[in-house]
């Protein structure tokens, strides 16, 4: 059976079982695949899919994302797009509409660096700015 190019997957993963001083079979078991599909994965002979990867993910305590980059599922640049979100999202400092407003103004970064393609004005959200200002007038009268 031919190596499949999977970026190095079936490497990263074995050295990530090491370093977690897992054997193959305790890995496999960990993460709810056979013994030999695992042994497949690590030597490059499987592909695996998405949900496989973020079970090993889970079971080696390390990022799914970083897996899904490694099998080709994943560029780079959206792997850290989906990490810089989950941060703001997980961050218990903001509440929920200021984690918004945040994640507007990263788009329109993004937008103006040429990063995410422009949206149809009719699906675009409210921009940040006109949010800020609504807010603003709504804290500055409470009645609202």
């Amino acid at each position: 059976m031919a190596s499949l190019n999977v970026g190095n997957l079936g490497e990263y993963l074995r050295e990530q079982r090491r370093a977690a001083q897992l054997s193959l079979r305790q890995l496999a078991e960990a993460a709810g695949v056979s013994n030999p599909y695992l042994s497949q994965i690590e030597r490059g002979l499987r592909k695996p899919s998405a949900e496989v990867l973020q079970q090993v993910a889970k079971a080696l305590r390390i990022s799914a994302e970083t897996l899904y980059v490694r099998a080709g599922i994943l560029d780079e640049r959206e792997r850290e797009e989906l990490e810089t979100r989950a941060v703001v999202l997980a961050d218990p400092s903001i509440n929920e509409r200021q984690k918004n407003v945040l994640l507007q103004i990263y788009d329109s970064f993004r937008r103006e660096n040429g990063f995410v393609p422009e949206q149809d004005e009719t699906d675009e959200a409210p921009r940040a700015d006109e949010t800020l200002k609504a807010d603003a007038r709504k804290d500055d009268n409470p009645h609202s």
